[in-house]
């Protein structure tokens, strides 16, 4: 007898998140989970897809987002739900929202704006503040909708400042009796279905008046009382992001507060042009005390973290000369005016940026691409504004300047900060197969006006199994188990990232051959006008979340199926 389902999908190749080789079969959907998988299913579907010839995937998870505002206030959690994720964990950096009393949200918002590069007034206008508590911070979320489904983390930062107030912020030591309550607190968050705890380490991380961020330095004593409350709720991870200056301290120190808290750690892994080996000794410490019997995970990422430059948004090499900052907050029809006067040109091409730091992130040349159509994140050295200037014997700076002008004045070039050291992605290659790492740090939602990472997943898909050239891909099933599987486990989220029976139907469609990115576009969306930078894709024939369509070739259909998740979950 034939059997009635919501979804068939026919004949599709199925990555199933295992990471083995993909096979044909077909997917039945009954009641938002997987019903069945096999060839030639005696099913009749309520709505069918033919996938001859697509490739047919778990949804993705990604574990590194910084989507604690938007979700308080929209619907639709681009890009990322763009870009085949149907599970978005926020409150990494240690950031975040709640627990906050009404008295220090400027302080939260102020670090948010520092930290993540979210504009205050978007912040300030779009945040309805209907919480206090973390766990009245999970209500008001899961009493809204999505496009995909939402996961936390309690944000350090918010807990040190709700407990001490200004003398968190200004980083004093916590007492015994701050301690406590910190504990106590990151305790209640957890219970009330947080998927881990987050903390920044990073020296980076400053409010735009240059103060720190509440949790750097914080001592081991606050971070060890914290680990004991994770252990007693018995789910979840750590995330951590640290500089790591005293390597082989600091990461004694976390894997000390890891090995108490009886749970997993992940910490932010990437390869940095001052210490471009620095990462490989980290992976040796992780792959050490996953022996010594400490799990703990390195966070990577499948391409450069970059700048975007571009006239436009919010960085590019002139934007600390002299003669910028007049025209800085001019709207961009006017500021292109005089971008565009050969007077202006030639004054602002003769002056220089003082500080030597934003000379070396903003002015580096050889380090500096143009993004391409469509985008390329593993540029060739000799595409470089450095290298193309030198073939035709002018000014980098000024070939630099006339390549942003592009487009009227829209285009965008690439800076690779971070993961580009040796002028390729090989580290990035040899961090992706280890077995003691996931991908992340798409960080969407986030660096809104110069960074457009959520779309990290697709190019994961396409560039390491389907389109690099200048070295060896990863097997496809492999790549799909990274975005997916991996990364599920890894927060105990283990209903989801396989498609078997019992599992979530959390499912994405794809033309394998025929994806690819879009280059990045500025979208003036979010509250009070705000701009962000967004990146769609083509490719996605179908993404479906929970059992219901949400996209079809990358268009929603308005179905908002996405929830929030509180705590661990199982394959019904």
């Amino acid at each position: 007898m034939t059997e009635q389902v919501d979804i068939l999908i026919r004949g599709g190749m199925i990555a199933d998140g295992n990471g083995g080789e993909p096979y044909k079969a077909d997917v039945a959907i009954r009641d938002g989970r997987i019903a069945a998988v096999g060839r030639g299913l005696d099913a009749r579907g309520s709505e069918e897809f033919d996938a001859q010839g697509l490739l047919v995937t778990p949804g993705f998870v990604d574990l590194h987002t910084h989507y604690d505002a938007q979700v308080t206030f929209s619907e639709t959690i681009g890009s990322s739900s763009w870009n085949g994720v149907t599970t978005a964990l926020i409150g990494n950096c240690g950031v975040g929202f709640a627990p906050c009393l009404p008295e220090r949200r400027e302080m939260l918002i102020r670090l948010m704006e520092g930290v993540e590069d979210l504009p205050e007034v978007v912040l300030t206008a779009g945040i309805p503040w209907n919480w206090e508590s973390f766990p009245q911070f999970l209500d008001a979320l899961a009493a809204r909708r999505y496009d995909l489904d939402i996961a936390t983390q309690v944000p350090h930062s918010a807990v040190r400042v709700h407990v001490m107030g200004q003398r968190g912020a200004e980083r004093e030591d916590a007492t015994e009796a701050d301690r406590t309550e910190m504990a106590r607190l990151v305790g209640e968050g957890m219970r009330a279905g947080a998927l881990g705890f987050a903390t920044s380490r990073a020296i980076a991380h400053k409010t735009l008046a240059g103060e720190a961020i509440p949790t750097l330095g914080a001592a081991e004593a606050e971070l060890a009382a914290i680990a004991d409350a994770v252990r007693h709720a018995g789910q979840g991870w750590l995330q951590v992001i640290s500089d790591f200056d005293d390597v082989d301290a600091e990461f004694a120190m976390l894997q000390r507060v890891a090995a108490r808290s009886g749970r997993p750690m992940t910490f932010s892994l990437l390869q940095r042009e001052s210490k471009p080996h620095l990462w490989r000794e980290l992976l040796a410490k992780v792959s050490a005390a996953n022996a010594a019997g400490t799990p703990m995970l390195a966070q990577v990422m499948g391409r450069p973290v970059g700048l975007m430059f571009g006239f436009e948004l919010s960085q590019h090499p002139f934007l600390h000369r002299p003669s910028f900052k007049p025209i800085a907050d001019l709207p961009f029809a006017a500021r292109m005016q005089h971008l565009r006067d050969p007077e202006f040109r030639a004054r602002i091409l003769a002056e220089h940026t003082a500080d030597p730091m934003l000379r070396a992130r903003h002015e580096t040349w050889s380090r500096i691409f143009k993004l391409g159509d469509p985008p390329e994140y593993e540029p060739h050295p000799d595409t470089s504004v450095a290298a193309e200037a030198a073939r035709r014997g002018v000014d980098p700076a000024a070939l630099c300047y006339e390549w942003m002008l592009e487009k009227d004045g829209h285009a965008i070039l690439n800076r690779p900060i971070l993961n580009y050291a040796d002028g390729d992605l090989e580290a990035i290659g040899e961090m992706l197969r280890h077995p003691h790492t996931v991908t992340g740090l798409g960080d969407g939602g986030a660096h809104v006006g110069y960074i457009c990472d959520a779309s990290a997943t697709t190019h994961l898909l396409t560039h390491w199994s389907r389109d690099r050239s200048r070295g060896a891909t990863l097997p496809l099933g492999f790549v799909v188990k990274r975005l997916t599987r991996d990364n599920a486990l890894a927060v105990g989220l283990t209903d989801r990232g396989l498609i078997a029976p019992g599992h979530k139907a959390d499912i994405n469609i794809i033309d394998h051959a025929r994806l690819r990115l879009h280059v990045p576009e500025m979208r003036y969306d979010l509250p009070a006008g705000g701009k962000r930078l967004v990146q769609r894709a083509e490719g996605y024939v179908a993404t479906i979340l929970s059992g219901t369509v949400t996209f079809r070739e990358g268009i929603a259909t308005g179905a908002l199926p996405g929830r929030l998740v509180r705590g661990a979950q199982h394959p019904g």
